[in-house]
């Protein structure tokens, strides 16, 4: 085994050019954890967010003044190739694919984490490149799902319908049996339609606010309504929800008082994961209801650009960053 590794470094936050590849010393794997050699990862939202600490209150999780795991990256698919002495249900050899954000470290040719954690083996027929994309978005969306207690039958609109979170709603949405509109923009429809929205609104042409329809839940997947304007079309009793803190943080303090009214709320879920839940997410791929949109790919040594590019907003889906 070598021992160091190639990896992109953050020991500060800031713009991302921060970010340095540089190599570090191979991490060993604890004897409840299992050593992945790391083929393929993504560039998503919550690693530019964590980076940039733009949202001061992630820094009480990732460290104050500077990060405390200044290796990168929360979404891996790779191969095992050592495993502590504890470890059971997995082998050296095995496929696997999962998520980290304990310690981050997925944007690394190595990465050590418990047997326990957010991991899985490759669902049937995947290749690394399909599986490292399976999870990020997709959680995210399962937890506003899940907290605004959609069933079948629910309507619900998605508002950002391209990204890796909101093309990922859109997908489980349909699985759960809710009626799904999505919002994006025009030259975007026919991807949306792929996905399986039952009505799509071009946001460039119509405001959904402005619209008859009435909805369960509005989910803003990009950040970029407010609950003020989303009231309009939820019914009594419905939900908002975003992936943003919106302005002054409001969706926080909304969260809070909303429910002491009785009527339209603030959902404002703090996301959680399980080994369970990457295990769920596997079964629905295999099923083929889930398949994480791609964008492009970059390698390690394009990472800036491909943080860049996440941050632009412009990303249809998920990015990857190949490892190998």
């Amino acid at each position: 085994m070598h021992q160091t590794m190639k990896a992109i470094v953050n020991r500060q936050y800031g713009a991302p050019d921060v970010s340095q590849l540089t190599h570090v010393p191979v991490p060993e794997a604890k004897e409840n954890e299992v050593l992945i050699r790391v083929h393929m990862s993504t560039i998503n939202r919550t690693d530019t967010g964590f980076r940039s600490a733009e949202y001061v209150i992630s820094r009480f999780w990732s460290g104050l003044l500077k990060p405390k795991n200044p290796i990168s990256g929360c979404e891996f698919a790779g191969e095992i190739v050592a495993k502590g002495k504890l470890v059971k249900q997995f082998e050296v050899g095995d496929k696997v694919f999962g998520f980290t954000t304990s310690n981050f470290g997925a944007h690394a040719e190595y990465l050590a984490v418990a047997e326990d954690s957010p991991l899985a083996l490759l669902p049937i027929g995947f290749t690394y490149s399909m599986a490292a994309r399976l999870v990020e978005g997709a959680h995210y969306a399962l937890n506003y799902i899940r907290a605004a207690k959609i069933k079948e039958g629910s309507t619900v609109l998605v508002y950002g319908a391209t990204g890796a979170i909101g093309s990922a709603a859109v997908q489980l949405l349909k699985y759960f049996g809710a009626t799904v509109t999505a919002v994006c923009a025009s030259d975007k429809i026919e991807i949306v339609k792929n996905l399986g929205a039952d009505e799509v609104i071009d946001y460039q042409r119509e405001n959904y606010a402005e619209k008859d329809k009435r909805y369960d839940l509005v989910l803003d997947a990009v950040g970029k309504s407010s609950y003020r304007e989303a009231a309009r079309v939820l019914k009594p009793g419905g939900f908002y929800t975003s992936t943003e803190l919106g302005k002054y943080a409001q969706n926080i303090f909304l969260a809070l008082l909303t429910p002491l009214f009785g009527g339209k709320k603030v959902l404002f879920p703090i996301p959680k994961l399980t080994q369970r839940d990457v295990n769920w997410l596997k079964q629905v791929a295999e099923e083929g209801k889930f398949k994480p949109l791609i964008d492009r790919q970059f390698t390690m040594e394009e990472f800036v650009a491909g943080s860049v590019y996440v941050e632009s907003g412009q990303k249809t889906g998920n990015v990857l960053l190949k490892i190998e």
